[in-house]
């Protein structure tokens, strides 16, 4: 099931993910569902029976560059095609559970390449989502369709961080390229 292209309007903010650089963050949309393709995909199911997790809904992570983790399946196309990092696999720096990742801190050391995966319970964090260059080769990349790259969510971006500023008419917004 492909990404709603419209979860900015019907998703509340639920956390966020920090970079230590104090600057940085995305934030994580809703609480989930069961439907995505991670729930039903084999290789995601047999490893998380092998780490003795439970498999929970996780919702969207990043509001630009936007990564439905339940359904992403760890296969790493778009960190293939992506040409200036903007995800990495976040169990490659701190292997937790998936959803200890909400409110967490997150350097952005972990690994960025397509194999490089702990295993298919890692997700694809678009962790320097201020980076894209909105190329889309992630959202074409994806097999489940579980990217969506919007640069005009940048307003929702800056509401949820509390740093949207209503602009007159004619006027360039300051936080354009936070």
């Amino acid at each position: 099931m492909p990404i709603d292209e419209k979860f900015v309007e019907n998703l509340e903010v639920v956390g966020k993910t920090s970079h230590s650089d104090g600057e940085n963050k995305h934030f994580i949309w809703g609480k989930g569902r069961t439907d995505g393709e991670a729930f039903s995909n084999d290789d995601v199911k047999a490893a998380y029976e092998a780490r003795g997790e439970e498999q929970v809904p996780l919702g969207i992570h990043g509001t630009t560059v936007a990564v439905d983790w339940d359904s992403c399946v760890a296969a790493g196309s778009c960190m293939s095609v992506c040409p200036v990092q903007t995800f990495q696999w976040y169990r490659t720096e701190k292997d937790i559970p998936a959803a200890e990742c909400l409110d967490a801190t997150f350097d952005g050391t972990g690994l960025t390449e397509q194999d490089e995966r702990l295993d298919y319970t890692d997700k694809s964090m678009p962790i320097r989502e201020h980076d894209c260059t909105q190329c889309m080769a992630c959202q074409e990349a994806c097999p489940t369709h579980a990217i969506l790259i919007e640069p005009s969510y940048q307003e929702y971006h800056e509401k949820a961080d509390g740093s949207y500023v209503k602009m007159e008419s004619g006027s360039v917004n300051p936080h354009a390229h936070d």
